[in-house]
């Protein structure tokens, strides 16, 4: 049976090429986001494209109490629905975010808007034993440093959320996978200091898919992020609490 797959978020710049790269595989969407126009506008793009059934509809991460009426909608236009791809976030504006109002907004965007609508793909894929989520967290969520702790501990309590998911489903055949991509080429990181090592959406895309074809749970993007991360978590507090990251 080819993948029926629901992209949440799905006019980010790693969400449209993960949309281009799953199409390419022949997969139907279902592409979900706050922002109408540009869901047609992507929607028609890949249906000509890639000659594959695309279908659209508004999706706010936000509005957690809209979740369970937009799912049922996703689960009536596509009903084998086989999979599903978090892509969305926010990374706001770090300094502006020490106002807990304004980092409320973070952690909603990139974790309560994320369990919520996660909680009702996972009922859903549970009895019937098959299916895949895929979750785009970030290596910022790896460990708090000071640039961006707000954001790096929503996208860490996503990714932890994550594993406990894999965890519950395992036994039932659901796949849960991990994606933490380092820096990437959007308008979310565009101007932000310290870029290095920058990857394109396209590429993050298209491994992103092909995620499905391993058997790794958590991925890291580009391969090498694994091994900065690595470091940068074994880095000992006494010292890491000093440097500017």
């Amino acid at each position: 049976m080819s993948e029926a797959v629901l992209i949440l978020g799905a006019t980010s710049a790693i969400a449209r090429a993960t949309a281009a790269a799953f199409a390419a595989r022949g997969a139907a969407l279902y592409l979900a986001s706050r922002d109408a126009e540009e869901l047609r506008r992507i929607a028609a793009d890949i249906q000509v494209r890639y000659g594959v059934a695309v279908q659209h509809g508004l999706f706010d991460a936000e509005a957690t109490d809209s979740h369970t009426a937009f799912f049922k909608s996703v689960l009536a236009a596509m009903p084998k629905l086989s999979g599903v791809v978090l892509a969305f976030g926010y990374l706001g504006d770090q300094q502006a975010a020490r106002d807990f109002n304004v980092g409320a907004k973070v952690i909603a965007a990139n974790f309560t808007g994320a369990v919520s609508i996660l909680s009702h793909c996972a009922n859903y894929f549970e009895p019937l034993q098959r299916g895949f989520i895929i979750g785009i967290s970030s290596v910022a969520g790896d460990r708090g440093r000071q640039s961006n702790y707000v954001y790096g501990a929503a996208k860490g309590a996503l990714s932890l959320y994550l594993q406990g998911l894999r965890n519950r489903l395992y036994a039932s055949g659901v796949r849960v996978i991990t994606v933490k991509p380092g820096f990437v080429d959007t308008a979310m990181t565009y101007g932000l200091p310290g870029m290095f090592l920058v990857a394109s959406p396209q590429a993050i895309g298209e491994r992103i898919a092909r995620t499905l074809d391993k058997s790794a749970d958590v991925v890291y993007l580009p391969w090498f992020w694994r091994y900065i991360m690595l470091i940068i978590k074994h880095i000992p507090e006494a010292i890491f609490k000093r440097l500017k990251l």
